[in-house]
């Protein structure tokens, strides 16, 4: 039997009307003479989808309800169908060109993608309360907030960017040309610098990139309107906040845009498919998003993928240094400064090294819920956080040693919209937290004379939703009586063997 034929009949038994509660969509890549063609399936029917035409359906009835990018906006659109049941009800931005960058690595990506619904709970396979990963709006929509020199005043927009427009647009600002915007190979990357919120023929003397890891898009902007975060509302009075934000790649995963964030590139040409996938090359299974390789992250970047440090490097004298900082980034490859490299120095394995380096949580001044500490991760990612504030402190002791670029990178919003969901106590506690610490920083450029110098652009990888308790169960059964040898990643990435 062929491969092909092997693939259709897992397609088949995922589309059984009896996984409909668990499988929101599969997804999958078949070559044709004009080149690849992406496909979504599901129990209701199948679809072709095209980057620049109309979707064809196939058999049955579209299960793709929409590919608006703006969906669920105003936010009070979102709250009404929160994590919706079915597929026709929901929306998946730019659904072709995402899928054909998953599926375009021959030796990482897998034969077929399946997508969880919203509200699949799954923790026996690692899944949470929270969830992301999925090719849909609100799992893929990432804040994008861009405040400072440079950057045009416009307040909330409608208007949305993708994630891996983040990179050039930080590359743009410090002072990369733009026919420089390009992978080792010298291809053009996948994203493109945000410059129609910038104003012409300005530059800033630094450019600073922050992310908080998971922070809900919508729910960030709501509580900046109505006065909760107001660091985050410093930034939008100074700039501008897209309203549909940057829709993450596929999957919306952690190491997946933290990638494509850094190098501009899709996961089909940087390598990361994901926080644990097979690699068919080597035969391995690759685990990067874990404590102990976390600082070991970016040795699995493909040698074509050219991180942002390395672009601006490239372009600032080498005794400039550090020219790049990469705070608590395991994507860090060619910065100067790198907690990663810190930890890789010491020898030891990334979750003792970093350990050790940790400050007690109980004595930080940004715990507002002693409650949460309980959960550990939760309380891992404050310690991550806590320690994060105080090195791009030292690195911004002095504006005339301070790097070019800055990059930060802040996870205690994953911890918290993991442990609670979505706008849970535990999720908008994280938020509150790390704009707490924004705030610490921004006062102290303010003190250095130099807030009005810099240019910031605040971001996260991925959006969440809410997981159902009363929908659990596993394709997996349905797969194993296939007889057929394959490998189920994540779960969701599915090779056949």
């Amino acid at each position: 039997m062929s491969r092909d034929e092997d693939r259709e009949k897992f397609i088949e038994a995922l589309c059984a009307p009896g996984l409909a509660d668990i499988v929101d969509l599969v997804c999958w890549v078949e070559d044709g003479e004009g080149g690849p063609t992406a496909y979504a399936a599901n129990s209701v029917g199948r679809v072709r989808l095209h980057p620049d035409r109309p979707r064809e359906v196939v058999s049955g009835q579209d299960p793709i309800g929409s590919e608006d990018p703006l969906a669920f906006l105003p936010y009070e659109r979102e709250l009404a169908d929160p994590s919706p049941a079915r597929s026709t009800h929901n929306a998946y931005p730019l659904a072709a060109t995402r899928l054909l960058s998953f599926f375009a690595d021959p030796d990482r990506s897998p034969d077929l993608a399946v997508v969880h619904t919203p509200r699949h709970f799954f923790p026996e396979e690692g899944g949470h309360v929270g969830e992301h990963g999925s090719l849909d709006v609100i799992q893929s929509r990432a804040p994008f907030i861009l405040s400072g020199a440079g950057v045009r005043r416009q307040g909330y927009v409608d208007a949305y960017a993708r994630l891996v427009d983040v990179g050039p647009t930080l590359a743009h600002l410090a002072g990369v040309p733009e026919d420089d915007l390009r992978d080792a190979k010298g291809e053009a990357l996948d994203g493109r610098p945000q410059l129609q919120y910038l104003q012409p023929g300005t530059r800033p003397s630094h450019v600073i990139g922050i992310l908080w890891d998971g922070a809900h898009c919508s729910d960030l902007l709501h509580l900046a309107e109505t006065g909760e975060l107001p660091g985050v509302a410093r930034l939008v009075e100074r700039g501008v906040a897209l309203r549909g934000g940057a829709v993450a790649e596929f999957p919306s995963i952690t190491l997946t845009n933290h990638t494509a964030i850094l190098t501009g590139i899709g996961p089909g040409r940087h390598g990361v498919m994901g926080n644990v996938y097979y690699d068919r090359a080597t035969g391995e299974r690759v685990v990067p998003n874990d404590e102990s390789t976390w600082h070991r992250s970016a040795e699995w970047l493909h040698p074509a993928a050219r991180t942002i440090f390395e672009m601006v490097g490239d372009h600032l004298p080498a005794d400039a240094a550090p020219r790049t900082a990469s705070i608590d980034e395991a994507i860090d490859r060619g910065a100067d400064y790198s907690t990663m490299a810190v930890i890789r120095a010491s020898g030891e394995s990334g979750a003792d090294a970093l350990d050790d380096a940790l400050p007690d949580p109980h004595s930080s001044a940004f715990v507002r819920n002693r409650d949460y500490l309980a959960d550990r991760y939760f309380r891992w990612c404050l310690r991550v956080d806590d320690l994060g504030l105080q090195q791009v402190l030292d690195l911004w002791a002095d504006p005339a040693l301070a790097p070019r670029l800055t990059w930060w990178a802040n996870i205690v919003t994953d911890g918290g919209h993991h442990g609670g969901g979505p706008r849970s106590e535990m999720a908008r506690d994280s938020l509150r937290q790390s704009d707490a610490r924004l705030s610490v920083f921004l006062d102290q450029l303010e003190r250095l004379g130099v807030l009005d110098d810099v240019t910031i652009l605040l971001t996260a990888d991925h959006g969440f939703e809410t997981s159902s308790p009363e929908v659990t169960g596993s394709w997996r059964p349905a797969l194993d009586a296939l007889g057929i040898p394959y490998r189920d990643e994540g779960p969701g990435f599915v090779y056949l063997l």
